[in-house]
């Protein structure tokens, strides 16, 4: 148990499939897992472990922003012996190509943020995928038909970003999307040598002014569930 998780060691299986929205985990364990039982609840962060083709996986949600997404991965990866991490969310688009609730493969990320930077002992390093797991979730959305694209995104720490500058720049630089926090779960990844991935849904367009509501993004999106589920079983 720590502060912000009260389970016990054993409790999280190796892999953990974390959305961003507490609400979106209890919806995949209820929806996609086996035998699922609550092992965490505090600040109602909730987690759970339960079955997946006959494969033992969690969910946990993380929240907003990368002091939130490292916080929990962080203990899930120091106190917990977890192995490996997909994060599944939303994605803000900022290419034309880019369509409403396409999937996005995440290879890497960039960010302005502090906090990779503080992490990396003041040098700017890439954050990336873990590849064999990018492959295999590419591998296995050709081969169910779904529509995937993989690239760099960029994780933002304001959501209600006044630089005008910014999506401008992504555009021109052929970034995909923007999140908040693929970049602090790829750059803890590479710290403690820990596997991870995030697959996204784009639920509005920076370009466009498209957007989904909070109920679609909690409840929709199941191509991305089934996706990650499907890669962690098979990785």
């Amino acid at each position: 148990m720590t502060a912000h998780i009260n389970a016990k060691l054993g409790d999280f299986a190796p892999t953990v499939i974390m959305p961003g929205d507490p609400l979106r985990a209890k919806f995949i364990a209820e929806n996609y897992l086996q035998d699922h039982r609550e092992v965490t609840n505090v600040r109602n962060m909730l987690g759970y472990t339960g079955f997946y083709s006959g494969q033992l996986i969690s969910v946990m949600g993380h929240g907003m922003g990368i002091p939130s997404m490292t916080l929990y991965a962080h203990e899930l990866v120091n106190d917990f012996d977890v192995k490996r991490i997909i994060r599944v969310g939303s994605l803000g688009a900022t290419q034309r190509t880019i369509k409403m609730r396409d999937i996005i493969l995440a290879v890497a990320s960039g960010t302005d943020s502090v906090t990779n930077f503080k992490r990396s002992s003041g040098y700017f390093m890439a954050s990336s995928a873990y590849f064999p797991l990018l492959q295999k979730a590419w591998s296995l959305a050709q081969e169910a038909g779904l529509e995937v694209k993989a690239g760099n995104v960029f994780s933002g720490d304001i959501y209600y970003d006044p630089d005008d500058n910014l999506i401008p720049a992504l555009e021109k630089f052929g970034v995909l999307g923007i999140d908040m926090e693929v970049a602090g779960l790829y750059a803890l990844a590479h710290q403690f040598g820990i596997e991870a991935l995030a697959i996204l849904t784009v639920s509005d367009h920076c370009l466009t002014g498209e957007e989904t509501t909070a109920e679609e993004r909690q409840l929709t999106f199941n191509n991305m569930i089934e996706l990650a589920l499907n890669t962690a079983v098979a990785i």
